[in-house]
């Protein structure tokens, strides 16, 4: 789906998250690679593997794959001019919430910027937490610069 304005939103993903999910499936990869290479001695030992058991690695490894694409391609917070929106790990489509900048009365992150609270009153008794530990550490000085300018003024 495109995007009316894209030069109005900022677009954090999970990318921090995606680099495990690489990781994963590069073992998985490589396990799938090995009982291949160990199927081609089956002549020598017929007590060897069947290269048939390479199947249930690559398949892991193609769905690790597929999870960090996710993750480095769709969104998990966007600050629009509505609001900030938050899309869920599953489901997104269905459990994205929109959280109004009128909504927002402070922002407040913990000191080692692992975790953002959107405080809905003054008395910060209402809000939501939200892990910053899925955007990369870089990524997440420019979320928190945004959303502090934006709720100050």
């Amino acid at each position: 789906m495109p995007v009316a304005q894209p030069h109005q939103e900022l677009r954090f993903t999970r990318a921090r998250q995606a680099v495990g999910f690489w990781l994963a499936s590069a073992v998985a990869a490589s396990a799938a690679l090995t009982l291949c290479g160990i199927a081609l001695y089956r002549h020598i030992d017929p007590n060897l593997p069947h290269v048939a058991w390479a199947l249930p690695p690559l398949a892991f490894a193609l769905g690790l794959a597929r999870l960090a694409v996710r993750c480095t391609r769709r969104a998990y917070l966007i600050l629009t001019p509505l609001g900030v929106e938050i899309f869920p790990f599953f489901r997104p489509a269905d459990g994205m919430r929109l959280v109004s900048w009128q909504e927002i009365a402070a922002v407040e992150t913990d000191p080692a910027r692992r975790r953002l609270t959107l405080h809905f009153n003054r008395e910060k008794t209402a809000g939501v937490h939200l892990s910053l530990r899925p955007i990369p550490a870089d990524r997440r000085e420019l979320l928190l610069k945004a959303l502090e300018a934006r709720v100050n003024r």
